[in-house]
């Protein structure tokens, strides 16, 4: 994620809405163009998608609470993504998480104040015979260890 995401603007979000309706695709696709340009849904655009997807606040709300890639608040500069799986847990994928905490006073699903970085659960990359495996930014990371997670949070902190 490396943060590339613009700040959130009401014109541009609108735009972005109502080309996905025009375009004939569905709530979720107007959601995931969103999320691409901003990083987040704001609730400055729940109204709008209300109104041009004629759509109740809980069925939008639904639909952004159920996929975990649809955040309501802007998110951190970088994510470090751990998979939670069977076989990522079998290989120290949970003590991993454990450790993280440790370094960083971070559960999975929390930010630092700063807005630096974040700790987030997956369930599952494809990377099973490669565990632990996790994201950094959006990039695949295999064969994780403390080591290896000490060296990169030392390297998203510069």
């Amino acid at each position: 994620m490396a943060n590339g995401f613009v700040h959130w603007g009401d014109k541009q979000a609108l735009m972005l809405i109502n080309q996905s309706h025009k375009a004939g695709e569905s709530l979720t696709h107007a959601l995931r163009s969103l999320t691409d340009v901003f990083g987040y849904i704001d609730e400055r655009a729940i109204t709008p998608l209300m109104q041009t997807f004629a759509l109740s606040r809980a069925e939008i709300l639904g639909v952004t609470s159920y996929y975990d890639d649809f955040r309501d608040t802007p998110p951190a500069r970088h994510v470090i993504r751990l998979c939670q799986a069977e076989a990522c847990q079998a290989v120290g994928g949970r003590e991993l998480s454990t450790h993280l905490f440790a370094k960083t006073g971070l559960a999975l699903g929390e930010a630092a104040k700063n807005g630096q970085v974040a700790l987030e659960a997956v369930y599952c990359l494809g990377l099973c015979a490669n565990g632990p495996a996790g994201q950094i930014d959006d990039k695949p990371a295999v064969h994780l260890d403390a080591a290896i997670l000490d060296a990169k949070l030392a390297e998203l902190d510069q």
